[in-house]
């Protein structure tokens, strides 16, 4: 990982889930946003829900591994974090590498692919909402009763 450096810190994970394009792959979730830094940071999640810690570390090293092999056909400059899939414990390597690839090919983060447009917050954009006629609520059943 010549120009890859390690995310290490709670905020900038939570940052990227909230803030990041997402997309999902049968071995394996992908999270990446545009940083302004130059150099594409690398975060790995395995779920304690996946095994002990020698499963976890395994799928971790082999994670590793598939994105050292693909990093020259990604774009620099992003922030990625990796998540293994229950599924990742019985993968083969080619497998893994592939669904690494195309998930990475549907974010756009492959350097021959446009840049990615930047992510929006969690919530959408607000649009004025339309002013309602007449009275807020039509008279019901009591109205008549009560003068």
């Amino acid at each position: 990982m010549r120009r890859t450096v390690s995310l290490k810190r709670n905020h900038e994970f939570r940052a990227l889930y909230a803030r990041g394009k997402s997309s999902a792959g049968v071995y394996l979730a992908v999270y990446t946003r545009p940083n302004r830094a130059g150099v594409t940071r690398l975060g790995l999640t395995v779920s304690s829900k996946l095994g002990g810690a020698v499963k976890r570390n395994r799928i971790r090293r082999r994670l590793r591994e598939a994105y050292r092999l693909e990093e020259d056909k990604l774009r620099a400059g992003c922030d990625i974090v990796i998540v293994a899939r229950a599924r990742a414990l019985t993968a083969g390597f080619p497998d893994l590498r592939q669904d690494l690839l195309g998930v990475c090919a549907g974010l756009g983060l492959l350097a021959g692919q446009p840049a990615p447009a930047p992510a929006r917050g969690p919530y959408r954009e607000r649009r004025p909402h339309p002013k309602p006629s007449g009275a807020l609520r039509p008279p019901g059943p009591d109205a008549a009763r009560n003068p």
